[in-house]
């Protein structure tokens, strides 16, 4: 079967060790994090449009659904963010005011607030056994045209490569996939353009699961951007913590 992002060997890699990591979204050390971020040269963001009611009922009724087929998988949650993700990269920490800056003008200039986006169906990332799922949103010339303009503000404080550190972690790094690094350090190569995948990501399942899922008929409905953030990342790619909530007009 081939699903959007199936033939992507780094998110396929970044899903190969969930089954075998206990307590991926543990509630600990959470303290230690700012500290660790403090202290850390390099932060991995994620900014993001955050979606409207209409999104996020969808996203967690279909995420309860897959936890109750893998209840290891995650919640989402105040810390896991129902999210279309527009650019994923490695920015030096002493820079954050600036790329935070960046990221105000272009929203401010591309007005994302009145776009109407359709969810079309569900897909996922195959990692035999299991999956991660999310709901594919239509690409539009709009949503191309904010990606672009977010690489090109951001790009001058990116970095090439990041640690572990880089990462929100309530398991002191544990919980960041070795191949997490390599797909965020290469976000605009190999996720954005032609191969841009517009999505919310809802849960994790079991391939078998999954293909049920899928195979049943997707009512598409339409919704809209409520807001803007720039987020850390966490295990698997999740906003795990908002670091900057973007000014939001139509």
């Amino acid at each position: 079967m081939t699903t959007p992002g199936s033939n992507n060997p780094s998110r396929r890699r970044v899903l190969a060790a969930l089954a075998a990591l206990p307590g991926l979204h543990g509630a600990t050390g959470a303290q230690a994090q700012a500290a660790t971020m403090q202290e850390n040269p390099v932060t991995a963001i994620d900014i993001a449009l955050e979606p409207d009611a209409t999104m996020i009922q969808h996203a967690k009724a279909a995420n309860a659904r897959l936890l109750r087929n893998f209840p290891k998988g995650f919640t989402l949650d105040e810390t896991h963010h129902p999210h279309v993700t527009m650019l994923q990269q490695f920015v030096r920490t002493p820079d954050l005011d600036k790329v935070y800056a960046a990221a105000v003008g272009v929203m401010a200039k591309e007005r994302p607030a009145g776009w109407q986006l359709k969810a079309i169906k569900y897909y996922y990332i195959p990692s035999p056994p299991i999956g991660l799922a999310g709901i594919v949103v239509e690409p539009t010339d709009d949503l191309r045209r904010l990606q672009q303009a977010l690489i090109d503000a951001i790009t001058p404080f990116t970095v090439k490569a990041g640690t572990p550190a880089a990462f929100m972690s309530t398991e002191h790094g544990r919980d960041i996939q070795p191949f997490l690094l390599q797909y965020v350090a290469n976000f605009t190569t190999i996720a954005a353009g032609p191969k841009f995948n517009p999505h919310v990501t809802i849960g994790v399942a079991t391939e078998a699961y999954l293909n049920k899922m899928l195979a049943e008929p997707f009512e598409a409905f339409t919704f809209s951007p409520a807001g803007a953030s720039v987020y850390q990342l966490g295990s698997f790619g999740t906003a795990r913590k908002e670091l900057k909530p973007l000014p939001f007009t139509s």
